[in-house]
């Protein structure tokens, strides 16, 4: 992650998970996407610089809604459960393949 290297910092894959969401909202903003069409880059990062608070704060409440149902909705808990067991498991099983953020995998 380039701000490990930028700033010290010791972010993980899982944590630019959340950038990669901050990103997928915002391309699926219609006014985020039509300031992108309509304007040169300098412009559009000026924009964008007055939005990206909105977008952190839209992702960190929907990251809270999706813990919340996790931790109160058995049915919604198990599927979870399951589905990131698989995962865990099949990512695990290829660890060193192209995963060097795995224990063991060299």
């Amino acid at each position: 992650m380039q701000a490990n290297e930028r700033f010290g910092t010791d972010f993980t894959e899982a944590d630019q998970l959340f950038f990669d969401q901050v990103r997928a909202t915002a391309e699926r903003d219609e006014k985020i996407v039509e300031a992108a069409k309509a304007n040169n880059e300098a412009n559009f990062a000026a924009f964008f610089s007055r939005v990206l608070d909105d977008l952190f704060i839209q992702r960190m409440e929907g990251n809270d809604e999706i813990f919340n149902r996790v931790m109160s909705d058995k049915q919604f808990r198990s599927a979870a459960q399951e589905h990131l067991a698989r995962e865990v498991y099949d990512r695990v099983r290829r660890k060193g393949d192209n995963n060097p953020d795995l224990i063991g995998a060299d």
